[in-house]
């Protein structure tokens, strides 16, 4: 149990209940059937907003699925991750997704109560949140931090930052008054769903990310929100977490179509 919530109930909230707010460009396609939910946008071709999220697949059909599904982004020139969960039919998935090209990167759902997390912080670190007035700061951090192109992340952040139920906390971090990360969460019913931190190369090891951590918990539990859940990165986000009092829930492994090269990779 944490924050009062079921292992069940944490499930739902880190998994399912993020696609009740996502954000859509005016060209995102949102595809969804029992055991299938899924995610294209045109616009954005290098990877976000382009997602499969699936629970079950008829035994009979899987690989056709599969084969039409990667198909479909492949004609459309877009790379997309496709993330499993813990109880994802048929039991083989994942390897039927490796067998058609998918590159398997391993991630954790991981959820904490928003009032456990604690962070000694650096005086020299600062944040902000964003506002119209200085998404672009935002905008250029997250298009650099990413690698990919601004134009699209603008039309995003600012359908965001003008979303009437305030549902979207965008914030930056500053060391010594340079800006070097940046980071946002969505305010579900129950729960903060924390998304989209990236710090940059040359501000990395100074505490950023754990200050955004900090901080977008303590606005959530502002707001009366008691539980933070995300999907963190094996390998870069999830042992901070960890360290800051995070529980992983599950398993989320996540496979990943990357155009432009002779194989596909991961993040």
């Amino acid at each position: 149990m944490i924050g009062g919530f079921s292992k069940e109930a944490i499930l739902h909230e880190v998994l399912i209940a993020p696609r009740a707010v996502l954000m859509p460009r005016c060209d995102t396609q949102i595809i969804e059937r029992p055991g299938w939910w899924q995610i294209v946008t045109p616009s954005i071709t290098d990877g976000g907003m382009n997602e499969v999220g699936c629970d079950e697949l008829p035994e009979e059909h899987c690989d056709e699925i599969i084969t039409q599904t990667i198909a479909l982004y492949r004609q459309l020139g877009l790379q997309f991750r496709w993330m499993l969960g813990p109880r994802t039919k048929p039991t083989d998935l994942a390897e039927r997704l490796a067998r058609h090209g998918l590159q398997r990167s391993e991630s954790f759902a991981m959820a904490c109560a928003t009032a456990d997390v604690t962070a000694e912080l650096s005086p020299a670190i600062t944040t902000e949140s964003v506002s119209l007035a200085n998404v672009d700061d935002f905008t250029q951090l997250m298009a650099e931090g990413w690698q990919t192109s601004a134009a699209p992340l603008d039309d995003l952040h600012r359908q965001m930052l003008s979303d009437p139920a305030g549902r979207y906390q965008l914030m930056v971090a500053r060391h010594d008054g340079r800006l070097g990360a940046a980071a946002g969460y969505m305010a579900l019913e129950r729960s903060a769903y924390l998304v989209g931190a990236v710090t940059l190369p040359s501000s990395r090891g100074l505490g950023l990310y754990r200050a955004l951590v900090h901080a977008r918990l303590r606005h959530a539990q502002e707001r009366g929100l008691v539980l933070a859940t995300t999907i963190a990165r094996a390998e870069t986000s999830a042992p901070i977490l960890t360290r800051l009092g995070f529980k992983t829930v599950c398993a989320v492994p996540v496979f990943q179509l990357r155009l432009g090269s002779e194989s596909v990779g991961s993040e």
